[in-house]
């Protein structure tokens, strides 16, 4: 995601006319950011399987939920204290609300699966299941229309989520079709990420470098507390909730998607797509220590072997 998207980064810092020089199939791949993403999020929604047993739905829902609301309060918060153009000036110069949200109510769910996988249960790992609603735009538009932050006609948020949710019915009406769109997630990251990339200035990103891993820590700091309450009220130990406490790669995404939607982002867009990613660098670093120090220290002290719920 990250080496992607700082090329196209690079492509557009020195060389910013390079899509409308070239044109056709090049102008397609460093700007066709939308197509790209359409065809991720249908892929996504058929890795997701209906079939889920109760305790996975109720351990996701938790944890994507509390998520969510959690993200809609702080940025209801700091609407009052951040303008709709964001920080201008300062060393917070770049913040927005926009950013706040986003970079909070993604959870990357791959993340969060690899790490149940090596320190929990294939129940806790299930979990990733919701957790894929969080992938694009959709619940984020919601949040800021939620909190009166954002105003999208039922038209676009509909839109935002309908090839997730086609890509969801086909990938459960067939288990083939399924693997067959769930192997091709992966593919789609690099080529939006350079998409991504190319809307985005390397002075923007030297400007919120800092402001990016301060943002990244304030992620798992200010999310992890109400995750672990999640976890622990599903019978839970923690762990699950401490391995949800990240950004996703895809977040990066949703300043760009929105800002075509409601132009009242768009200004504040490429600054929150800098700050996002350095969350999502941050974050895939940070989580899986704290997730693997939890563990030794806690199922440790335990004693037991790891059981959904234990």
């Amino acid at each position: 995601m990250i080496v992607p998207l700082l090329l196209g980064a690079t492509v557009n810092t020195f060389a910013p006319d390079t899509a409308k020089f070239f044109g056709s199939f090049t102008a397609a791949l460093m700007t066709g950011i939308l197509p790209i993403l359409a065809v991720f999020f249908f892929c996504m929604g058929a890795t997701v399987d209906v079939k889920q047993s109760l305790w996975v739905l109720k351990k996701s829902g938790a944890l994507v939920g509390s998520k969510v609301i959690w993200a809609a309060l702080l940025g209801v918060i700091a609407a009052k204290f951040i303008p709709d153009a964001g920080i201008a000036e300062g060393f917070f110069a770049g913040i927005s609300v926009l950013a706040i949200v986003a970079s909070m109510n993604d959870t990357n769910g791959g993340l969060y699966m690899a790490l149940m996988n090596q320190y929990g249960t294939k129940e806790e790992a299930s979990a990733y299941a919701l957790m894929t609603l969080e992938s694009g735009p959709f619940l984020t538009m919601v949040t800021l229309g939620v909190a009166g932050l954002g105003n999208f006609p039922w038209q676009a948020m509909l839109g935002a989520i309908l090839p997730f949710l086609l890509g969801f019915i086909m990938g459960n009406l067939d288990h083939d079709i399924r693997k067959f769109l769930g192997a091709a997630v992966p593919v789609f990251i690099p080529f939006f990420a350079f998409a991504l990339g190319n809307g985005l200035n390397f002075k923007i990103i030297a400007n919120t470098g800092l402001l990016g891993l301060c943002m990244g820590l304030g992620v798992i700091i200010l999310s992890m507390p109400v995750l672990l309450v999640a976890d622990f009220l599903t019978d839970g130990n923690g762990r699950c909730g401490i391995a949800a406490a990240s950004t996703a790669g895809a977040a990066v995404t949703v300043p760009m998607v929105i800002a075509a939607i409601d132009p009242k982002f768009a200004p504040v867009a490429p600054a929150a797509t800098a700050l996002i990613a350095t969350c999502v660098l941050v974050t895939a670093i940070l989580t899986p220590m704290l997730t693997g120090l939890y563990y030794h220290k806690v199922q440790g002290r335990l004693g037991k072997t790891p059981t959904a719920g234990n």
